[in-house]
């Protein structure tokens, strides 16, 4: 093949790459975004999720050094492979979701006028659409995640010791063969609940966030607003972190009763109602001896600190990212340079 018909071809396959990411943006962008936030957060979720199921008060360093010391630096990364999988594959299916909910309001002329109300609104309609629709594909992978990451504290309801906790596929079949199928949404109306009203909270703070830092009507960032004069590169980390913690504080107490939930379900003891998992929670299990209201919210809101930290590092990343391979897609050329 002479030097011509070569350069041909490497000119058609380029034509071809770019203009698949550039029909594919949305999904290629979310992909690359969700694989290094998820990565990155991964061991903050694990203590986050570990905080929430113990009985015992502790503090995020004395917990981290305590699973270190117990199992390793494997101990935070413990079923990581089904999320980061998974999750890359959820987000992409929820941005695209969110963006064709966006695009059909538009379509109807439907809070299409250019304010933040119309903005913010569009955003968490897409983003309730998203969540309520992706809930029931993501419901089996966090049970999952939840069961590797708590493996050794469901190991001790049941009366166990968890020498060598089973593999990912081997914790699925123990699932399946105690409750069959079904088992892998045990929880899943609190699910529905908490990625429905998260995720329109989420892009409704996003959308509206960026509206305020200047961006503009043809998604162009523009320039930052005189009262917060920073980097426009910095936006979308400020942004997503922002909108990552403060829609995560409101729902995280539904996160807790729902990872409580799955928890005594998982070590296969008879399952509470949710409002009595909430005030046991908040109140105590003995009756006679309640424990303070202050005390028992302090209990609903353990983990908060650590989860909010793994929110500003994953949610920063994820629009960082996002946005970045989104430029670069658009920057791509479609022909090889001479």
């Amino acid at each position: 093949m002479d030097d011509s018909n070569r350069s041909g071809n490497a000119v058609l396959n380029r034509v071809v790459i770019v203009d698949a990411l550039q029909q594919n943006k949305t999904v290629a962008c979310a992909t690359a975004a969700s694989f290094v936030s998820t990565l990155a957060g991964y061991p903050l979720d694990s203590l986050k999720s570990r905080l929430q199921a113990s009985r015992v008060p502790m503090s995020v360093p004395s917990l981290a050094v305590a699973v270190f010391r117990e199992e390793g630096v494997a101990g935070f990364f413990r079923g990581l492979w089904i999320p980061l999988m998974t999750i890359s594959a959820v987000r992409a299916a929820s941005f695209t979701i969110y963006g064709n909910t966006k695009e059909f309001l538009k379509t109807r002329d439907l809070l299409t006028k250019f304010n933040f109300l119309n903005v913010a609104g569009a955003g968490g309609l897409g983003g309730a659409m998203a969540g309520a629709l992706i809930s029931f594909g993501s419901a089996p992978f966090e049970l999952m995640k939840i069961r590797r990451q708590l493996e050794f504290s469901i190991a001790l309801e049941k009366g166990q010791k968890c020498l060598k906790p089973p593999g990912t596929l081997q914790a699925l079949k123990d699932i399946i063969q105690v409750a069959g199928f079904r088992g892998l949404y045990t929880g899943f109306r609190l699910h529905f609940l908490r990625d429905t009203s998260g995720t329109a909270l989420y892009f409704l703070e996003y959308d509206g966030f960026r509206y305020l830092m200047g961006r503009r009507l043809s998604g162009e960032q523009g320039d930052p607003p005189t009262w917060l004069p920073i980097h426009p590169t910095l936006i979308p980390f400020l942004c997503g972190s922002l909108a990552g913690v403060t829609s995560w504080a409101l729902i995280y107490p539904l996160d807790v009763v729902k990872t409580k939930v799955q928890q005594r379900a998982l070590a296969g003891k008879p399952r509470r109602t949710v409002l009595e998992t909430l005030h046991r929670l908040i109140r105590g299990p003995d009756p006679d001896h309640p424990k303070p209201v202050v005390s028992g919210i302090t209990r609903l809101y353990r983990g908060l600190g650590v989860s909010a930290l793994r929110s500003v590092t994953t949610h920063g990343l994820l629009w960082t990212v996002f946005d970045y391979v989104s430029g670069y897609i658009d920057r791509l050329p479609r022909k090889l340079e001479d």
